[in-house]
């Protein structure tokens, strides 16, 4: 519960590195480029470090409902992942190859790879579950009453955005919900950090009387 907050908050900024720092165009230079690797790799860390806040509210609110939330994120995060490793680094390692030998026509591939129906599926219902996980989530902290209600909200609304901000027609409105997103963990980290010095406080608080 201590890390929760942190948690909550470093999950919130790299997932507005993810679009900040990604180049906003899919051609090879774009995808062969340092800041594609290093802007994927924020989400991926992002996505793991999702599920470990989910499970940091359920260790706090210990109710099924925040522990189906939490396992809910997991499983969402596992069938993500491998999609966004592929699109990190094996279209990373095609479009270094196509502009070294001069051979565009490798960047085919990229396409190839991006809607083979397996993998789609698989990064369409991992995505989903993300964002079922983080609106369990948010239902849950709401009937709570030890955090407060909208905290949990916007980030929960970040989640449940992201496959349509993929078709975004213009790559600012992805920036702008990597935004959504940042704003939803920080507001979250601190409504669970208030609560976690209040029920230390509490906790200080009581005196034990023994005869």
């Amino acid at each position: 519960m201590k890390l929760t907050p942190a948690t909550y908050a470093v999950t919130g900024l790299l997932f507005l590195v993810y679009p900040a720092v990604r180049p906003s165009g899919d051609d090879a230079a774009a995808i062969s480029s340092t800041a594609w690797v290093l802007g994927h790799l924020a989400a991926m860390i992002g996505f793991v470090l999702l599920g470990l806040a989910a499970l940091g509210v359920h260790q706090l609110l210990k109710d099924p409902l925040s522990l189906s939330a939490a396992v809910v994120t997991w499983i969402g995060a596992g069938l993500t992942l491998p999609y966004y490793g592929a699109e990190d680094f094996g279209l990373n390692v095609i479009a270094e190859r196509a502009l070294r030998d001069g051979t565009p026509e490798l960047m085919e591939l990229a396409g190839e790879f991006r809607y083979d129906a397996l993998a789609a599926a698989m990064f369409a219902i991992g995505l989903g579950l993300l964002g079922i996980g983080a609106i369990m989530t948010a239902v849950a902290v709401w009937r709570s009453g030890t955090v407060s209600r909208w905290s949990a909200v916007p980030l929960a609304v970040g989640f449940a955005l992201f496959i349509p901000q993929f078709f975004a027609p213009l790559y600012g409105l992805r920036v702008a919900h990597g935004a959504l997103i940042a704003i939803g963990g920080l507001w979250l980290a601190f409504a669970l950090a208030r609560t976690h010095l209040a029920t230390r406080a509490e906790a200080g608080g009581k005196v034990t009387v023994t005869a």
